[in-house]
């Protein structure tokens, strides 16, 4: 998340779905100078830059916000004028995914990258879920330490239900194993 400040307009995701745009100083004297300097605001990208930032909350990354800004932009912003629908069936096709979570003694022990999308430390884990990723057609894995539990949360998704739900119970076994598990291991068993 601090990256994002680093730059005049700054985007981020979370691995759990969360995740916001955030405005520099500069940017918002920028838009604010452009705007009243012409009693008409005829100057289109100062405009196009004006309702962006209306729109955004950045203070808590609403979710329906973001799609009113997603949808501005395919309307305003590209020559073919995509709807919110086009968007969704041609530029991105949604894998199966699972979520998961494992219980385990220290949660402080596991250390990602920013965008948690690497297992940092334990320096076992990454190695382990690159293989079992490796193994599963279109297969990712990734975890992250929850902020407020001793539990750990566990992502994955392939090119069909059962390769998610194989590919979860996977990595969930590696964090239970390397990780400090607590409680009954991960099977197939394991609810879904």
């Amino acid at each position: 998340h601090a990256a994002v400040h680093n730059f005049d307009i700054g985007i981020y995701f979370e691995a759990n779905g969360h995740g916001t745009v955030v405005f520099s100083k500069e940017f918002e004297k920028a838009v604010e100078s452009s705007t009243t300097t012409s009693s008409t605001c005829n100057n289109r990208t100062a405009l196009v830059f004006r309702h962006l930032h209306q729109l955004i909350n950045p203070a808590v990354g609403d979710a329906l916000c973001d799609m009113l800004l997603v949808d501005y932009l395919l309307q305003t912003q590209q020559p073919q004028r995509w709807s919110l629908t086009d968007w969704n069936t041609k530029l991105y096709q949604d894998l199966p995914s699972r979520m998961l979570k494992v219980s385990v003694k220290d949660r402080s022990i596991i250390r990602c990258n920013d965008n948690e999308t690497k297992c940092l430390e334990p320096t076992s884990v990454q190695p382990l879920l690159e293989t079992a990723m490796t193994q599963t057609p279109q297969g990712r894995t990734f975890i992250r330490p929850s902020g407020t539990e001793d539990v750990v949360r566990v992502y994955a998704e392939a090119a069909t239900r059962n390769d998610a739900d194989a590919l979860a119970i996977q990595a969930a076994q590696i964090v239970y194993d390397t990780c400090g598990g607590v409680g009954d291991r991960p099977t197939t068993s394991t609810s879904l």
